[in-house]
């Protein structure tokens, strides 16, 4: 292990230098690398320094110590943010203040502990409102100190501290926190500093370097809440990240009416327009703002004028630091090349810049600011692309508010995050987590919401707050999670104690459905149609230069008509899995399937297989002419018949009483077919082996429907039909016999000649194996990869959730398998195959057909393997067509949506 006396543990920035930059957020973490770049841009930056996510790391290796070597330099650096500030740290007459937050190199909003004001004590508060010629703003800041160190540090719960304040204004008449007068401040601190005797067993810390190390620590810790684990397993962010830790000079929105605090993006962070966003508060410190304790104003006057608000702009409160800020914002956004999400407090008139990161961002918002940069000239149209995460694009595709529905409207909000959902109310995350588990759908309603609500908001449909901004909690979260917020609906009432809402007279229980409309920020009462967005504009523009990059075809997995349509309008470019079983579930249908499973002899089943062709060659016939010449790769039957069978009496008895028989022997016969194990039962190919029938009727319904449709939209279609889990080369032999047989009949019947595929899912092990002698006979590989890392791992997926959420959690694995492909074991097999498959027959069509198909993490596997295609679920092909493209330029995209 490297000297840690040596090692460099903590970087200062201030009065214009930094020994940081942007570039190493790896190290400082995102804030700590951009204070730095503010500073050295020469931006009005306090003076601080940065501990590093290497610190971070050493301490949790080293059982919650610091290094050797990091108090002296971070006494060093304290020393030196002090001289440039012209106090002292722990001085009774010039006193150092000091924030101190963490900082990962993802943001994590939230997620983990700051502390404010740190070097108060009961004497340097004296000092503080000598200085600023105001005992109550002193007094408010110290005990927003406590506050926060209690809670962060010493782990009493903040609630405690909020009932002495609510007591505090209770007594005093008063309404706001801003009406408590210094001397009552006074006796709210005796009474948080005896809450923290009672329930620490110690009093709060006097020294200031005591409470640093107090603080410092507590943020490190925080890297491993519960809020925290939760948002990185949300956002696949790895626990060995670290975070670092930030500690800069105070500056003070709190010092009376010329002061204030805020927080702004550069562009809209809900719809992308180019224009300055964000909220302030005169007389308030940072967590004001995003806490939703006070709702805050608007920075524009065009802001205030949208908002409804009769409040100031901070454009018309304060002309001259608004400008100072507008420029700085433009000058940000220029160098940092993206839309910048920032804090700013003014004290006494003077702007401070407290961050800037790259601003979090619905997916439509995403699109219309990436697509603006390239058409001005910011970015170029590949960085577009590569800057919208593919994943994010889910935000798009789910409904909206029909335009003609009927509006109960019982509330307004503000719009905090767009889309649209429908649930049952519920006043607490633990139970949005239960009722979700039980497949129902809910919409969190709170107060407030806090980093502690984090896994019933991910439970949840929607969110709704009666307090908050914008940019409070509530709004930031759900806009990263792509859920509908409506934040402060003024005039909601909640009483969580009874399990009850109340608004404009109107009474709404737990359980009670209601409807969020995150564009217009309405509360419904009831359920609402809805409608699909529909993708064009930005979309469509930036999916037109992501199709000009990628390599890779996109098709869609589907089999019903409105599947196959939803495929292309979303640029499916053909169908790469029709799952023939499931154009069987039809009540008619399924009885003739049923007729012919159960049939003893050849002839039954024959019977039943001729009534079943005329229907399913209608349904080959219809993706056909819907795909137009597009390929349309049909698999035969795969599942085990006994998905199929008739399990209750009733059912039982309708299929007697079509076929003849009598019931009891029906039943004995269905016993018979049961399995053990059906998924490695008699299914796919072996059907097929054992009734040859069931494929050929499938063959001539593809055939004849390829013909048909062929004259009928004039276009020539080649089928490409697909036989299942395959894992020997005869099995293929015997099934393909079966089929070309069947196709020269027809073509010999029909007089009409016609090409057609025939190949194989490769979902067994052995297949992958032996692929160079199946592709003797296949003519094309298709990788069913569910399949494929079922049979790979031993593990049943419809089993597997009950255990792999531990692997997950636990580390033993980082990511469960059936989502994203396991490139290891899975991957490898699928690199085998394809490298066998072509070995043999050179340029073969290579294609995945699994779920696999539609995350962005395998597709970049998939192009590294070379293959041709994706197929994914309709929905999720605009996902696989940007996910295609950047893997083409080998970038996973830079996930700046939220």
């Amino acid at each position: 292990m490297a000297d840690t006396n040596q090692a460099k543990w903590v970087y200062t920035f201030g009065d214009g230098k930094a020994e940081g930059n942007a570039s190493m957020r790896n190290l400082l973490g995102g804030k700590g690398a951009n204070l730095a770049e503010m500073c050295a841009l020469g931006l009005p930056v306090p003076p601080g320094f940065t501990v590093t996510t290497d610190a971070c790391n050493w301490y949790y290796a080293n059982g919650r110590n610091f290094p050797d070597g990091m108090k002296g330099q971070v006494e060093t650096a304290l020393d030196h943010v002090a001289k440039l500030m012209g106090r002292e740290f722990g001085s009774p007459t010039h006193p150092l203040l000091v924030s101190v937050r963490s900082g990962a190199r993802a943001s994590m909003p939230g997620m983990m502990d700051t502390v404010l004001n740190l070097g108060l004590n009961d004497e340097t508060v004296t000092a503080l409102a000598g200085e600023a010629g105001d005992e109550r703003f002193a007094y408010d800041s110290y005990r927003r100190f406590i506050q926060m160190y209690g809670d962060v540090v010493m782990g009493v719960d903040h609630e405690m501290f909020e009932e002495i304040l609510d007591e505090a204004k209770a007594e005093g008449g008063h309404e706001q926190d801003t009406d408590i007068t210094a001397d009552e401040w006074k006796k709210v601190i005796e009474s948080y500093k005896e809450l923290i005797r009672r329930e620490c067993n110690e009093s709060f810390p006097q020294a200031p370097i005591e409470q640093a190390w107090g603080a410092i620590g507590a943020v490190f810790s925080s890297w491993m809440n519960q809020r925290a684990i939760t948002y990185r397993r949300l956002h696949n962010l790895p626990e060995e990240w670290g975070t670092a830790v930030n500690i800069q000079a105070m500056v003070f929105g709190n010092m009376g009416e010329s002061s204030a605090t805020g927080v702004a993006f550069t562009r809209n962070p809900s719809t992308g327009e180019n224009a300055l966003y964000g909220e302030f508060l005169v007389n308030a410190q940072g967590e004001d703002v995003v806490a939703g304790i006070r709702t805050p104003q608007a920075i524009t006057e065009a802001g205030r004028v949208a908002a409804g608000s009769d409040r100031p702009s901070l454009e018309k409160l304060m002309p001259e630091a608004f400008e100072a800020f507008q420029q700085f914002c433009d000058r940000l956004e220029q160098h940092y090349r993206d839309v910048q999400d920032m804090e700013f407090t003014i004290e006494r008139g003077k702007l401070w810049m407290l961050q800037t990161r790259t601003g979090k961002r619905t997916a439509r918002a995403a699109l219309r600011i990436a697509v603006e940069m390239a058409q001005d000239g910011l970015i170029t149209r590949e960085e577009a692309v590569e800057r919208i995460d593919p994943a994010s694009l889910d935000q798009l595709l789910h409904p909206t508010i029909a335009p003609d529905a009927t509006r109960d409207v019982i509330a307004t909000g503000l719009p905090a995050s767009p889309g649209a959902a429908t649930g049952e109310i519920v006043f607490s995350p633990d139970d949005a987590e239960k009722l979700k588990a039980q497949g129902r759908d809910v919409i969190l309603v709170r107060i407030e919401t806090s980093p502690e609500d984090i896994h019933g908001m991910h439970a949840a449909q929607g969110i709704l707050t009666a307090r908050g901004g914008m940019t409070s909690h509530a709004a930031v979260v759900a806009r990263g999670m792509g859920k509908p917020c409506v934040a402060g609906a003024g005039g909601l009432r909640i009483d969580y104690a009874t399990g009850e809402m109340r608004i404009a007279g109107r009474n709404l229980k737990e359980g009670e459905v209601i409807t969020l409309d995150g564009a217009t920020g309405q509360v419904l009462v009831g359920v609402v149609p809805m409608v699909q967005p529909e993708l064009t504009g930005h979309f469509g523009t930036l999916m037109e230069w992501a199709d000009k990059m990628r390599r890779m075809k996109v098709r869609a997995n589907a089999e019903t008509p409105a599947d196959a349509r939803a495929a292309r309008s979303f640029g499916a470019e053909g169908i790469g899995l029709c799952r023939t079983e499931h154009m069987f579930f039809d009540d008619e249908r399924i009885l003739w399937v049923r007729e012919m499973i159960l049939a003893e002899n050849e002839k039954g089943r024959r019977e039943a297989l001729a009534r079943l062709l005329p229907v399913q060659r209608a349904d080959f016939v219809e993706l056909f002419r819907i795909m137009a010449g597009l390929p349309v790769t049909i698999r035969l039957l795969d599942p085990p018949l006994h998905e199929f069978l008739p399990h209750t009496d009733e059912e039982i008895a309708e299929v007697a009483n079509a076929m003849g028989v009598d019931p009891d022997k029906l039943r004995r016969r269905t016993e018979t077919l049961r399995e053990f194990n059906p998924m490695l039962g008699h299914r796919g190919c072996r059907l097929a082996i054992t009734f040859p029938e069931i494929a050929e009727m499938q063959s001539r319904a593809i055939f004849e429907a390829a013909i048909e449709a062929g004259e009928k939209e004039g276009k020539t279609v080649v089928p490409e039909v697909m036989v299942p889990l395959v894992g020997l080369r005869s099995e293929l032999d015997f099934v393909k016999a079966r089929i070309d047989e069947v196709a020269a009949q027809v073509m010999q019947e029909r007089s009409h000649k016609f090409d057609y595929l025939v190949g194989t899912m490769i979902e067994l092990p052995r297949a992958a194996l032996v692929a160079d002698s199946i592709a003797e006979a296949a003519e094309f590989f298709s990788f069913g990869t569910n399949d494929l890392t079922q049979t790979t791992f031993g593990i049943s997926r419809d089993d597997a959730a009950s255990f792999l959420p531990d692997y997950v959690s636990k580390g033993v694995i980082k990511q469960d398998p059936f989502v994203s492909i396991d490139v290891d074991g899975v991957g490898a097999l699928v690199k085998i195959a394809s490298e066998k498959g072509r070995t043999t027959r050179p340029g073969m069509k290579l294609g995945i057909c699994g779920e696999h198909g539609g995350d962005p993490a395998s597709i970049r596997f998939c192009e590294t393997v070379g293959l041709d295609y994706v197929s994914c679920s309709p929905f999720r092909v605009p996902i696989a067509r940007l996910a295609a493209a950047q893997a083409a330029k080998g970038d996973s995209g830079m996930s700046s949506t939220a």
